[in-house]
């Protein structure tokens, strides 16, 4: 293990699970078989593709269906390091060949939803179709496998991948929750979109419905290969885009938890109404959010118009009151702002809208859509319909465009039409946009600000950051890899202004007290295949 990630492991062990209530003493137990898990969701789904999207929204329902080859340690999701088999074998393989070379042993008996035996052609069918798609097809994360050079399967029971150069990089890449494993003759027999609408998966549970806009029900998996789970009975997913409605669902014990997370105010009310009925579990988060311009609009495509839009955000102050009633909190530049990799405050007040003397900024963000001939420029903002922090921040955002003379007026969408905004019509202006990612993975996490990432929708290209990140993905050294990052991130925030960071997300996770076995982890997409949930009731 690095040095870096050492001092990541420590950090996170320290910040991440703080238990209140219930859960401050912490015992032993064994786990009960049994019971259903209701828990509410704060967004719709836009569709069943693991490999193509990127919201929670899709991976609390339709996690549970679905296996990963490797996955954090469930029993250990604050680590950035400790990850274990799914359905590989034994320990997670250590690279040979000077490292470029990884070789994955795979479990035998497994089945798929179906009854069809899972076996390595699946594995490098799956992964095929994340590092390799076809023209047409999206990969929300191919960029994270930039240093893959093949993925073959030379017996039923052996993956090998091949890399062009070792990076550090690559295994927490192979666990990032959205990586679900798919059948090989699902993708041959009904093609690569087939996914989008039908799921079948070798995981915990077996798919039962889903009623849209209301509910996802999940039953479990007597032919799991991990023994003696899942411990449930099944699950419903139930959907509640307004806040109001989720915190109130578990107030009256309507469901049992939100895995996302909840403002400081609805913690404090739940704590206070239930005591020890409820149970608190905090860490940092690792998510940002953020705003898009289309630089396939005009002026959007000249970097003062993104700079001022950047220099009109008074990110510090923000940070104190949008902290006091949204999921916000952490001034930051690109990197996940605990990790040895991000940005101090002295570095961070070197890029173009950290600056503290508000007015200054304000000021220059004005000089420089007077030189680009865009004062008074007027917005139109593509929104989320979630109120935590899309809408919340997103009202933000506009107050203080105000102030430099921007009107904006914003279309909030629900999450499906909000996507198809993004990714198919381009018919914005602005975004709001967030890097959302899973385990913390510096080097991978960062691709987000990539003209090429499939996850990127700013529609530019910027060769010259292109060749940095190339030098960092590439670099054996940790300062170098530092330094490289700080030069890139000038580059993305500051120079070319291609998306404007708001503020670090801050995860609070209000649950029943009944509900065990569920560790919090810095991202809310990790652990979340409920198969080491249980019900003390």
């Amino acid at each position: 293990m690095s040095n870096a990630y050492t001092k990541m492991a420590v950090s996170l062990a320290v910040g991440a699970g703080l238990a209140l209530g219930a859960s401050s003493a912490v015992t032993a137990q064994t786990p009960k078989s049994g019971g259903v898990l209701n828990f509410v969701v704060g967004s719709k789904i836009p569709s069943y593709d693991g490999h193509k999207e990127t919201t929670f929204g899709m991976v609390h329902p339709i996690r549970p269906f679905y296996s990963l080859l490797i996955r954090i340690n469930p029993d250990n999701p604050s680590s950035p390091t400790d990850f274990v088999c799914d359905l590989c074998e034994g320990a997670v393989p250590k690279p040979t060949e000077g490292g470029t070379k990884y070789t994955f042993k795979i479990r035998s008996g497994v089945t798929f939803h179906n009854g069809a035996a899972l076996t390595s052609a699946d594995i490098k069918a799956t992964y095929d179709k994340i590092i390799f798609p076809p023209e047409g097809i999206p990969s929300a994360r191919k960029a994270f496998f930039k240093a893959v050079e093949s993925v073959t399967a030379p017996d039923a029971n052996t993956v090998v991948f091949k890399l062009k150069f070792p990076t550090g990089s690559f295994i927490p890449a192979l666990a990032t929750p959205f990586n679900f494993i798919y059948s090989k003759a699902d993708l041959d027999a009904y093609g690569y979109t087939w996914h989008t609408k039908n799921i079948n998966g070798t995981g915990a549970f077996k798919f039962v419905q889903e009623q849209k806009g209301s509910f996802v029900e999940g039953v479990k998996n007597s032919a799991y290969y991990h023994k003696g789970q899942p411990y449930l009975d099944g699950f419903k997913a139930i959907s509640a885009p307004k806040l109001a409605v989720r915190v109130n669902a578990i107030r009256g014990d309507r469901a049992a938890i939100e895995f996302r997370g909840f403002p400081p105010k609805h913690r404090d009310d739940l704590v206070k109404a239930l005591g020890k009925k409820i149970t608190v579990q905090e860490s940092d988060w690792n998510c940002v959010l953020m705003s898009t311009p289309n630089q396939e609009r005009k002026p959007y495509d000249d970097a003062r118009v993104r700079q001022a839009l950047s220099l009109g955000m008074d990110r510090w102050s923000g940070s104190k009151y949008l902290s006091r009633i949204a999921i916000v909190k952490t001034v930051g530049g690109v990197v996940f702002p605990n990790h040895p990799f991000a940005a101090t405050k002295e570095e961070l007040v070197k890029l173009k809208g950290y600056g503290e003397d508000v007015k200054a900024n304000q000021a220059e963000a004005k000089a420089l859509l007077k030189a680009a001939g865009a004062s008074g420029l007027s917005v139109d903002f593509n929104n989320r319909g979630v109120d935590q922090p899309y809408k919340v921040v997103g009202t933000w955002l506009i107050d203080e465009w105000k102030k430099i003379g921007v009107q904006t007026k914003q279309r909030v969408q629900p999450s499906p039409q909000f996507y198809a905004t993004l990714r198919k019509k381009k018919d914005f202006d602005v975004s709001i946009d967030f890097n959302c990612q899973s385990v913390i993975n510096p080097i991978a996490d960062i691709t987000k600000f990539l003209g090429s990432a499939g996850n990127n929708y700013g529609n530019y290209e910027d060769a010259e950051l292109e060749a940095i990140y190339d030098k960092i993905l590439k670099s054996g050294s940790e300062t170098e890899q530092r330094s490289l990052i700080r030069t890139y991130e000038t580059r993305a925030l500051s120079e070319q202004a291609h998306l404007a960071i708001t503020l670090w997300w801050y995860k609070i996770n209000p649950h029943r007290s009944y509900v065990k076995g569920w560790k919090i982890a810095p991202s809310h997409y990790l652990n979340q295949s409920l198969d080491n949930i249980w019900l003390d009731k």
